[in-house]
């Protein structure tokens, strides 16, 4: 996909940046296919945050990915491309022959017309999903289980792929996109494909603006606050002489080590 650069008419359009969308073939979505999205502003179900520097943004609905691959060895095809507000991949619309429609990830090299199989016999090919067992070593997949029968939890965004390097017994070895390498069942399904869009890490928004349509508020730097809001705040000029970054609660960030428990399933660290 192609990023476009707008024309710097306006001092809030120099600089922007979007990815194109000549190939999405469908502007509304199924309506059976999609859910209210309320917000919560970052608060959880007590009303606390948990997740700082959220709130406003552009009213949105959820689309319901099936990420759990439901109709199992009835072959489906590709009708459509659409648009997902709410993830920054766009999605692919899937009409089964049974009757039944339900979006999935768009993996690169699908095409319209495209048809796909949900099975453990399935041909290794984009937009198919099988158990790990049965793809060859070697195949870039996504969307990918860490409980067998749960839905995809790995690899779900744009430009996304991990690649099966080896089998080991009942295990599948692979390599994350961080470089991380670790293990999972064979029985875990997945999707054979790089998922689309890669270009949207190299997009520039442009001007604040945009940030706040997506739903993100501002972020005031620790080193502009007083001591009693952040452990970076105060002090004589801008040295913080020995001082490594960390979190308003004093938690190291920004590179450095924070996973505690040891897991056996991870082979190599990304570091």
């Amino acid at each position: 996909m192609a990023i476009i650069t707008r024309k710097s008419i306006t001092s809030s359009l120099r600089g922007q940046q979007f990815i194109s969308t000549k190939d999405l073939t469908k502007k509304k979505p199924e309506k059976k296919l999609t859910v209210s999205l309320s917000k919560n502003g970052g608060r959880n179900s007590y009303g606390r945050i948990t997740v700082r520097h959220r709130g406003g943004g552009a009213k949105r609905k959820y689309r319901v990915i099936d990420f759990k691959r439901t109709y199992k060895d009835i072959p489906g095809k590709v009708i459509a491309f659409e648009y997902d507000p709410n993830r920054n991949v766009s999605i692919a619309l899937i009409a089964y022959r049974n009757g039944a429609k339900s979006y999935i990830l768009r993996p690169e090299g699908l095409k319209l017309g495209d048809t796909i199989l949900n099975s453990s016999r399935a041909e290794a090919k984009v937009g198919n999903s099988m158990p790990l067992r049965n793809v060859p070593i070697g195949f870039f997949v996504h969307n990918i289980e860490l409980v067998p029968g749960q839905g995809g939890k790995l690899a779900r965004s744009a430009g996304s792929a991990i690649q099966l390097l080896g089998k080991e017994g009942n295990l599948a070895i692979l390599k994350m996109p961080s470089g991380e390498t670790r293990t999972v069942f064979l029985d875990n399904w997945t999707t054979i494909g790089t998922l689309a869009n890669a270009d949207y890490k190299n997009i520039t928004l442009g001007k604040a603006g945009r940030r706040r349509h997506m739903g993100f508020r501002p972020s005031v730097r620790g080193m502009a606050m007083n001591p009693v809001d952040h452990p970076h705040g105060g002090g004589e000029g801008r040295s913080k002489s020995g001082s490594h970054p960390v979190t308003p609660w004093g938690k190291s960030c920004k590179g450095a080590r924070t996973r505690k428990r040891k897991s056996s399933a991870i082979l190599k660290r990304r570091k």
